[in-house]
């Protein structure tokens, strides 16, 4: 079954909000959400995100933004932050990739540079 099959909005949106839930359900419910939710809930969690990453993770600074505005951080740099290698960075996301089916590394020339 594919991840977009395994949830629907109301679901995750119960598991999103429910107070004791088990940690590794509560994040595959947010992935669906931030993948397959209405556009309303994604804006909202992604500001969310770039709140708990900017407290959790100082260091991090975005190197370029999307057309629409979100922000784009160095794979190194997460990994570092992450206490990981970078390969394996690479493996998560290659892997977070083939699960959704859509890309999450952004091609340079879809990205708004910094001065």
């Amino acid at each position: 079954m594919d991840f977009k099959d395994q949830w629907n909005l109301e679901t995750a949106l119960k598991i999103a909000q429910h107070p004791t839930v088990d940690s590794k359900l509560w994040a595959e419910a947010i992935e669906w959400l931030m993948i397959y939710g209405p556009p309303e809930i994604v804006q909202l969690l992604l500001h969310a995100s770039d709140v708990a990453t900017a407290e959790s993770f100082p260091e991090l600074q975005p190197t370029n933004y999307t057309r629409d505005g979100q922000p784009c951080y160095d794979i190194g740099a997460i990994a570092e932050s992450l206490g990981m290698d970078e390969d394996d960075a690479k493996k998560v996301i290659a892997e977070k990739e083939a699960l959704h089916n859509k890309r999450h590394f952004i091609d340079d020339d879809d990205v708004t540079k910094l001065q």
